[in-house]
């Protein structure tokens, strides 16, 4: 006898929910229709859309829906992001700007040292960045190079690359291509949870109309309407060690004749960081904060300030930011995803990154019953996803020499309550970090690699004894500029590509 088909209701649309779908229905529904889904999007309520940069593993997600890459940066305004760029993170060193990149890149060479160990115990750990010293993405980034040949295939490049995207434009482009592929799209406000215990039974519309279902998702943002409705007391701050809570985002127009710059700008201020992202039309820029430091009006005028009074602003918004996750991300019948799962400050754009994490525990935690031991699994790895990336968030501001307002000052400290990362770091002092250290955790995206570059930008370097042969070390550089030098030369000026592109 067939199996009934299963019925998922997802309450919200925005990234949260249109990414949701499309990954639900083509994981359940490419090879005959097995679970209807239907999406209730608000015409009432807004899309925050403020998170316009991405990791790289991002272009899995949208190469594996199947979608054409171009098409995708055509539709969103989208430029390329080949990592980000910190300034002004620890205090200035003989009146220079301090700065240093992350990119998304490893390269594996080195003989008897890995290439992390034969910078770090080479003379050009006092000459360069360790970004500049290890990566092609450097080079790249300073020549205004994108990661791609003008014949590069979709989704792939010289170099790993996220995106610079229009959040409320990758929605839409998401929604219709949601429904091309089957998804059934509501507009309505839900206005009321008919609950039974600690299952859901309905949602029920403005316009009166009740929608059944197996699966509740919630994408109702910080709200978290359904959510809330099944367990009181299940959210977890993260304040003590992450102090921003809100932010002022503004959207800016380009200057006439800038090419958008394929990476993301963050940048210390008194009392939290500004971001820059440029896409093909604007760039969006935003202050996140403390705001038990800085009221609204104070943070607006220092963003302001600081992007200089010839900045064309086209729009502003300020947000209040709820940091921290869901103790159960699964409750009953309902799976809360998105800003009403869990929030931690787009430092290191990883907002869908974690969107996309949670499509993908849905698609293997509902491929059979639900029973709670299935719960327990879902609610185990969301929550060490997200303490995962809080003790790297808060990586960055725990290293700051920075002591010119109370807020650096205090900075230092947040790391007490990520008991593992300091302990991690007094190893740190004498020991490269490797891939050993952080196996047995929930990471997905930030290894060793990445930590190194946090590391050694802001200057917590290990004093080793051991030395590299001089010789081996001249060879494993001298290979990575000629490599530097050919992506340099064979990929295409990000701007030129861009405008080729969107056409």
């Amino acid at each position: 006898m067939a199996e009934a088909r299963k019925s998922m209701v997802i309450v919200g649309g925005g990234s949260a929910g249109w990414m949701t779908a499309i990954y639900l229905n083509r994981r359940f529904n490419l090879a005959g229709r097995h679970m209807d889904i239907t999406v209730i999007e608000s015409p009432d309520i807004g899309i925050i859309g403020v998170g316009e940069a991405t990791v790289h593993s991002v272009r899995f997600f949208f190469a594996q829906m199947g979608l054409d890459e171009a098409e995708l940066l055509k539709e969103t305004n989208g430029a390329f992001k080949l990592g980000i760029l910190f300034r002004n993170w620890m205090k200035p060193v003989d009146g220079k700007p301090h700065e240093y990149f992350h990119p998304f890149e490893h390269q594996p060479l080195g003989r008897t040292l890995d290439i992390s160990s034969q910078w770090l115990t080479s003379e050009r750990a006092g000459a360069e960045r360790y970004d500049e010293g290890v990566s092609l993405s450097a080079a790249l980034m300073k020549a205004r190079r994108g990661p791609k040949t003008m014949t590069s295939r979709a989704y792939q490049g010289v170099v790993p690359y996220g995106y610079h995207i229009d959040a409320t434009l990758m929605a839409r482009f998401l929604r219709r291509k949601a429904i091309e592929a089957g998804v059934r799209h509501v507009e309505a406000t839900v206005a009321d949870v008919d609950c039974d215990g600690a299952a859901i039974k309905a949602v029920v519309t403005n316009d009166g109309k009740r929608f059944e279902g197996d699966i509740f998702v919630d994408c109702t943002g910080f709200r978290g309407l359904l959510i809330d409705r099944l367990k009181a007391d299940n959210w977890e701050s993260f304040e003590d060690a992450l102090p921003c809570n809100r932010a002022v985002a503004l959207q800016r127009e380009l200057a006439p004749g800038e090419a958008p710059k394929p990476y993301t700008t963050a940048t210390a201020l008194t009392n939290g960081w500004a971001w820059q992202i440029d896409l093909v039309n604007r760039q969006g820029t935003g202050y996140v904060y403390d705001g038990n430091r800085l009221t609204r009006e104070e943070a607006e005028a220092e963003l302001r300030a600081f992007l200089g009074p010839e900045s064309k602003v086209l729009k502003c918004t300020h947000l209040d930011m709820k940091v921290g996750c869901r103790r159960e991300f699964w409750v009953g019948n309902c799976i809360a995803t998105g800003l009403a799962g869990g929030f931690i400050e787009p430092l290191e754009s990883t907002g869908l990154h974690l969107i996309n994490l949670a499509a993908g525990l849905m698609g293997t935690h509902l491929s059979g019953a639900p029973d709670q031991s299935v719960r327990d699994s879902f609610n185990r790895l969301m929550r060490g996803y997200y303490q995962d990336l809080k003790q790297f968030i808060v990586l960055h501001y725990c290293l700051t020499d920075r002591d010119d307002s109370d807020f650096w000052r205090a900075a230092p400290a947040t790391v007490d309550n990520t008991p593992w990362l300091k302990a991690q770091l007094e190893a740190w002092r004498h020991k490269i970090c490797e891939f050993s250290d952080l196996s047995g955790s929930f990471s997905t995206i930030f290894t060793d690699e990445n930590y190194r570059y946090i590391l050694y930008g802001m200057d917590h370097r290990p004093d080793l004894w051991t030395r590299a042969d001089p010789a081996e070390t001249e060879a494993v550089f001298a290979d990575l500029a000629r490599m530097g030098d050919t992506a340099v030369k064979n990929t295409a000026p990000h701007g030129d590509y861009l405008r080729q592109l969107h056409m």
